[in-house]
């Protein structure tokens, strides 16, 4: 086995190894192992201080914040109150200062009486309640052995943790699935107690004994558990579903939130009534000794238990599925099941032991249950970016304000004079909607977010904001209040005697070398710049549109029709964000020839594809002149294009349309999830045949896609491409849909095709390092 060791953060404390109830479905009486035979009716006190001897250590050793015990049986209440007093006040001091301790208790309910939720009360445990539906449900297992029905004392036990001095210890309801069942009166029964959790379990079974089926059905599991959903919706949803939360989590990109599914590592261990530490539990349905280690709190650490072969085979992630279940693309969500679901003693007649080295006996089930509920649930989940180009940028700016406010608060008051004279001004200009358009305008400045995510990561870390970041905020503000004409004195740094303002210009107050403090004041007809050291009445003048001078550096402004009005910034000090180094200030003379190339590149692209055109020309505010190479996505916000020299409008044209679409899919993966796990699994490529990360394909398919409505050649290969993306276990729903949309632009090319097939570009299908192997968008 490798990988690191996991550390536990849940443990199974058996405080009881008996139960009130004879439920013919349990696995720990009614399954294969029956080793509760052995032990102690009662934890004793020894195994009690020794457990808790050992979870201090073991958060000690791994720096735990927080571990979770969880009080288990048989039954538990059976302990009686005074026991599980003993436990809760043992954990609790050997933790204290430590560890966070998280106390839970999961019983049949009942024997649940206000005694116990006092003692409850008192330790913070909260309670979760096993519960099969209505009272036909629940009596078909939950029964006492003579038969009698365990239902009402259940639903009191519910009431009870409902009142309100007990409410906030209701962990929620645990409903084991059986097909027999009607699904419609389990799920209304269940939510008609208003429980604050419901999880459904599959019952335990394994190859050698299966699951019943009685209509023979391999996905008769998931028909029931698809049938309690749609009720569920129908509802209004009107309480969590733990299994249907986790399938929706990892449909779109996040983590599973059980352990029957997903391929998060298993972080849980058990220890029984005698102190001898065993695995998960659910693996006595597989046979006599499955769960066994052979460690005991007595005399072996959690750490050694942690390095058992057994435990970390189910801490491999995708390694620790089978070779089926790593080709699916639905494992990232089901994870192979329930390590115990995938247990089979041979692997048919005359096979080998295969032991857990298989799929989930309820393979069919998952499968159908994720993609039951990815088709039911797709259109609203998906995110709006994904589906329109406005939403994207409403997104964008949306994220850019709540990375600013994010550094404010991490700041906590340590940004400095100018920091909080800015941010008071900014306040101000909010107040009225001229601003507050203004300030929004600079904000979507693409080098804004380079200044945010540079300056949240020097305070997260420790390093405090440097001169430049701490200072940008002010010329920001001063930059919004220029642009909505307010009357607003705001101090701003210059540095080596130039002030600069967003999407402005830069003012020149000074040589190199010199920096300090100007005030900015806006006016009818442009703003004023006052030094302290300044004589009354010398103050700068300038007016934003007039032409450069000794003292004002304007931003360019290519105006060239067809294209979009464009900043050609050769000014801000945060733009060398690129792989390429940026240039430094344009004669007028190069900033007029500029507009003129991209002026013709532009045409070409509002002929070939003026859908993309229109959309860049929404999307791009700023181009930004290199030294080298193609146009290209840098660290900032979406808008940005550093461009390098070009000398031909064709060549320009598709170094335009190449990088916009980077930097569209680089700021898609922003603000949404199109994927997860990357480079868990290797594709190849269709047109390089090489072996590739999950981005890596998609980067280059969803730009080839645009470049193939421009040049057809650069489409060889894309189709199957975005049939191998959307059958990957990384794609998640926002991938799917954005697949969808890149298969909607390209069925059109087929007339496309002629209209540009005479436009030049290499015989391969590839522009100049525009799609070089080396060459991929990071979503960042």
């Amino acid at each position: 086995m490798t990988g690191p060791l996991v550390p536990f953060r849940e443990f199974v404390l058996k405080v009881h190894s008996r139960c009130d109830l004879a439920c013919d479905h349990c696995y720990v009486y009614e399954h294969a192992d029956q080793s509760w035979l052995t032990r102690p009716k009662t934890i004793s006190d020894e195994a009690i201080s020794w457990t808790a001897r050992r979870l201090a250590e073991h958060a000690t050793t791994h720096a735990l914040p927080s571990v979770t015990v969880i009080l288990h049986g048989g039954e538990p209440l059976l302990a009686g109150p005074a026991r599980l007093r003993r436990v809760c006040e043992e954990l609790g001091s050997a933790l204290n200062g430590i560890a966070e301790l998280d106390l839970r208790i999961h019983t049949n309910g009942v024997q649940l009486s206000p005694r116990y939720l006092d003692l409850f009360d008192e330790f913070h445990v909260r309670v979760g309640i096993s519960l099969d539906g209505d009272r036909a449900a629940n009596d078909r297992h939950r029964r006492f052995a003579n038969g009698r029905s365990s239902h009402p004392m259940v639903l009191r036990a519910v009431e009870l943790l409902r009142e309100e001095r007990y409410r906030h210890l209701d962990l929620g309801l645990l409903c084991t699935v059986d097909i027999h069942n009607d699904p419609v009166a389990v799920q209304d029964a269940l939510a008609g107690l208003q429980p604050p959790l419901v999880d459904f379990l599959l019952p335990h079974a394994t190859w050698d004994d299966p699951p019943p089926r009685p209509d023979g059905s391999p996905t008769a599991y998931a028909d029931w558990l698809l049938t309690v959903f749609d009720r569920w919706t129908e509802q209004g949803r009107p309480m969590p579903v733990r299994l249907f939360a986790s399938v929706l989590s990892s449909l779109n990109g996040g983590p599973s939130l059980t352990e029957s599914l997903g391929l998060a590592p298993t972080d849980l261990v058990v220890i029984e009534t005698d102190g001898q530490l065993e695995q998960v539990d659910s693996l006595k349905s597989a046979y006599e000794g499955a769960a066994a280690t052979g460690f005991d709190v007595f005399r072996n650490t959690f750490d050694e238990v942690a390095a058992h072969p057994g435990v970390r085979a189910r801490q491999l992630g995708l390694a620790g599925v089978s070779e089926t279940c790593r080709r699916c693309p639905v494992v990232r969500s089901c994870g192979g099941g329930l390590y115990t679901h995938r247990y089979r003693s041979d692997s048919g007649p005359g096979g080998l032991d295969s032991g857990f080295d298989n799929p989930s006996v309820y393979c069919a089930d998952l499968a159908a249950l994720i993609r039951g509920i990815e088709e039911r649930t797709a259109a609203a989940t998906e995110s709006p970016a994904v589906r329109a180009p406005d939403e994207l940028l409403a997104a964008h700016q949306d994220l850019t304000r709540t990375l600013l406010a994010a550094l404010h608060d991490t700041l906590d008051g340590r940004g400095g004079a100018l920091w909080d004279d800015a941010w008071r001004l900014a306040a101000t200009l909010e107040a009225d909607p001229p601003g507050a358009d203004a300030l929004d305008t600079v904000l979507a400045h693409p080098y804004t977010r380079t200044w945010l995510i540079g300056a949240l990561e020097d305070v997260e870390a420790g390093r405090g904001m440097t001169g430049p970041a701490s200072e940008r905020l002010g010329a920001t503000v001063a930059a919004a209040a220029v642009r909505a004409g307010r009357d607003l004195s705001v101090p701003v740094a210059y540095r080596d005697g130039s002030l600069y303002l967003p999407t402005l210009g830069a003012v020149l107050l000074g040589g190199p070398g010199e920096r300090g403090t100007a005030v900015v004041r806006a006016t009818g007809d442009g703003f004023l710049v006052r030094r302290p050291e300044d004589t009354p009445g010398t103050e700068l003048r300038i007016a934003p549109d007039e032409p450069e001078g000794p003292h004002w550096l304007p931003v360019h402004v290519l105006r060239r029709a067809p294209a979009p009005v464009l900043l050609l910034d050769d000014l801000d000090p945060l733009r060398d964000c690129f792989d390429a180094p940026a240039t430094g200030r344009l004669e007028t003379e190069e900033a007029d020839a500029w507009a003129h190339r991209v002026g013709e590149a532009w045409s070409l692209l509002a002929d070939a594809v003026p859908g993309q055109a229109a959309e860049a020309a929404r999307a791009l505010t700023t181009l930004t002149p290199l030294f080298s190479g193609d146009a290209e996505p840098g660290r900032h916000g979406p808008g940005a294009l550093g461009v390098g020299p070009s000398v031909e409008a064709n060549e320009l044209a598709l170094g335009l349309l190449s990088g916009f679409r980077r930097a569209k899919l680089r700021a898609l993966g922003e603000v949404t999830d199109l994927y997860a796990l990357d480079g868990t699994w290797e594709h190849r490529t269709p047109w390089g045949n090489e072996h590739v990360t999950f981005s890596r394909l998609l980067a280059e398919t969803f730009e080839r896609a645009g470049l193939g409505l421009y040049d057809p050649r650069f489409l060889t290969g894309v189709p199957e491409a975005l049939d191998k993306i959307e059958n990957a276990a990384e794609v998640t729903v926002d991938g799917k849909q954005l697949i969808s949309a890149v298969r909607k632009e390209i069925s059109g090319t087929r007339s496309a095709t002629e209209k540009n097939r005479g436009r030049s570009s290499p015989s391969s299908g590839q522009a100049p390092n525009i799609l070089a192997s080396d060459q991929k968008v990071t979503c960042e």
